[in-house]
């Protein structure tokens, strides 16, 4: 079988990797004893004589000083632990004493729970260190050894050969069975030697990373949850409001429009029941009034049904129907609106909503000539805008028209942001997360 370019490359390649990180476990396990050694005794020491003079008040910087000391070397094990881990360690936010007196600024470290935590990593460090730095030291010298032995084995002094032993173990040649022994040793040693020494510093690496960076991570996993949680609350609160606006709006609309309408139908028809025997042309003139308010009762609903949830929106699609909703806007509208898949039902929803309550807004209040309105789809969500050269004065503020739409965008989980300088038109612009 022949060896093409591309797989001796991929050979050279994966024992690069395997040197690469067999040196840094190497280096990284080395270093680490002689490290945690100091560690260990400068926190040990400085923390008993902080303690031990705290009551004269001296020892209360000794005791800062200590703590420091051991924070500063919690910055370098996060440093060193990324390569072994491959993968970044995040650096924690120690307690700031900004802007506070003299004295709580100093004794600050003595109320964070991170530099304790990097004080007791300190203390701890050891014994992974140790445990660590005898294997590794050990694995290296028996490879090493074992494998260089036949280079050496001259310069050992060995004690005389026992020949009747060697006969009765069937053995030759004493030198030769020994130079070979030692070399298989040096092959298993040498054949395991990355197993032991990435075990090893991983063992150390995760020690220190459990000690000074899971506490911070879970920290930030709470206040992630506790944002979340906010968040929802936040939707719920707008989904509760957005809905009792449209559910009042819906109200007064039937109220003003359909009901009335149906209410003076009915009069209507009572009226012409009465006078079908004394005046019929009376009563068929009354019941053909009745029709034509009939059909504007028809039109009134269909139109608050479009309002709710339009057929053509369910049918064919957010394009058509914010087309078709362009053509019944009494301002002319500059629709840009690309053919895009079909989203989800409440996305496309929510974005008609905010299409039609701004351009029922730009109708009724804006006094433009002519308005924009684009929809375009990015890799995270739906960006929908709206602007008109209107007289402006637009707000998202409680009790202002927008309110309502902010309260529908933030329930769907999106942001509604709108630019209405005065005399200089209004620019509502939506994200919809996708």
């Amino acid at each position: 079988m022949t060896t093409t370019h591309a797989d001796t490359v991929a050979t050279r390649s994966l024992i690069g990797r395997y040197l690469r990180q067999l040196a840094i476990d190497t280096q990284y396990v080395l270093l680490g004893f002689p490290i945690g050694l100091i560690t260990l005794v400068v926190a040990i020491t400085g923390f008993a004589v902080g303690v031990g003079t705290a009551i004269i008040w001296i020892g209360l910087p000794i005791l800062v000083g200590t703590l420091m000391f051991a924070r500063g070397f919690a910055i370098t094990e996060r440093a060193r632990i990324g390569p072994v881990l491959r993968r970044p360690s995040p650096h924690p936010i120690y307690k700031s004493n900004r802007g506070q007196g003299f004295l709580r600024r100093t004794l600050g470290p003595l109320s964070d729970g991170q530099t304790w935590l990097d004080w007791t990593h300190a203390v701890f460090r050891f014994i992974p260190n140790i445990i660590g730095f005898c294997f590794v030291v050990v694995w290296w010298a028996l490879a090493l050894g074992g494998l260089t032995y036949p280079l050496w084995d001259w310069t050992v002094p060995h004690p005389p050969d026992n020949y009747e032993l060697h006969e009765l173990l069937g053995f030759q040649d004493t030198a030769a069975t020994r130079i070979l022994l030692n070399f298989a040793i040096g092959v298993f040693f040498a054949g395991t030697l990355s197993w032991v020494v990435r075990g090893a510093a991983l063992m150390e690496a995760w020690f220190a990373h459990g000690m000074l960076v899971s506490m911070f991570t879970l920290h930030q996993q709470v206040l992630a949850a506790e944002e979340a949680r906010d968040v929802a609350r936040l939707q719920k609160a707008a989904a509760v409001s957005a809905e009792a606006v449209a559910l009042r709006r819906l109200e007064r609309d039937i109220h003003d429009g359909p009901q009335q309408r149906l209410v003076r139908l009915a009069m209507d028809l009572g009226r012409a029941e009465q006078q079908f025997a004394d005046d019929p042309e009376r009563a068929r003139a009354i019941v053909a009034e009745a029709l034509t308010q009939t059909r504007e009762t028809l039109d009134e609903l269909r139109a608050l049904s479009r309002g709710i949830a339009p057929p053509i929106l369910v049918d064919r699609g957010l394009q058509a129907a914010l087309t078709a909703l362009a053509g019944r806007c009494t301002v002319p509208v500059d629709l840009d609106t690309p053919p895009m898949e079909r989203l989800e039902p409440g996305v496309e929803s929510t974005a008609y909503f905010i299409v039609a309550e701004a351009l029922t807004n730009v109708a009724k209040h804006s006094h433009a000539s002519e308005v924009q309105v684009s929809v375009q789809r990015i890799a995270t969500g739906l960006i929908v805008t709206v602007a008109d050269d209107g007289i402006g004065g637009a707000s998202l503020a409680k009790g202002h028209g927008l309110a309502g739409l902010d309260d529908r965008v933030r329930a769907a989980g999106g942001v509604l942001s709108v630019d209405s300088p005065e005399g200089e038109g209004t620019r509502l612009t939506a994200a919809l997360p996708l």
